[in-house]
């Protein structure tokens, strides 16, 4: 074989283990999201109801969360309402607190605003720990509006004072990756957004 037939082979065997290389990369990229995917299908198979569970799209990933109209069915309905109207999608994290809470809901994305509909407390015994959602409220009890909180830990000193309204079943992990804020004040600079937010039995 000449030389330059031999170079030639070379090339053709470096070129071939090069794809096969990217193609292994490329599989073991995969891999990770392949697997969310399949975790996430089996939780949106495993929720009860539907028409009373969120899919809230962030940054790395979707979260599902099933809504307590057991608990709460006014504000259920006003949140189920707002998410169809595509009011949430968007919306900032605006204050994150870490080892507590994460905040959104307020269109203003300042902490002061809301749809402007209040709505009255539905407190319960339910509580409130590592993913529920609770609506945020003033010092005034009946003063919930759009705005609500998940938890990212257990806080009991909440307990019976906030309307809690769901329970994160799934994808908890990337809500635990949402920006963080100021210590203290929680407030965000640059903040994490919610992408979407969905009513499941509208995306099935």
């Amino acid at each position: 074989m000449s030389r330059l037939g031999a170079f030639a082979l070379a090339l053709v065997l470096a070129l071939t283990g090069c794809g096969e290389e990217e193609k292994a990369e490329q599989r073991e990229t995969s891999a990770p999201a392949a697997e969310q995917d399949s975790q996430l299908q089996e939780a949106i198979l495993a929720v009860a109801d539907p028409e009373n569970a969120l899919v809230i799209e962030l940054k790395d990933g979707k979260v599902i969360a099933e809504l307590s109209p057991d608990l709460a069915p006014n504000h259920v309905a006003r949140i189920k309402e707002l998410a169809r109207e595509g009011f949430y999608d968007g919306i900032v994290f605006h204050r994150v607190i870490d080892g507590f809470m994460a905040q959104t809901g307020d269109p203003t994305g300042t902490g002061t605003s809301g749809s402007g509909q209040n709505l009255n407390a539905e407190f319960t015994n339910a509580p409130f720990k590592r993913g529920t959602l609770g609506m945020a409220r003033s010092s005034s009890p009946n003063s919930a509006d759009s705005q609500f909180f998940i938890c990212l830990a257990d806080t009991p000193h909440l307990n019976g004072q906030y309307t809690v309204f769901g329970q994160v079943v799934e994808g908890m992990e990337h809500v635990d990756e949402i920006k963080k804020g100021a210590p203290g004040s929680g407030q965000v600079t640059d903040p994490d957004k919610m992408i979407s937010v969905k009513v499941l039995a509208d995306t099935l």
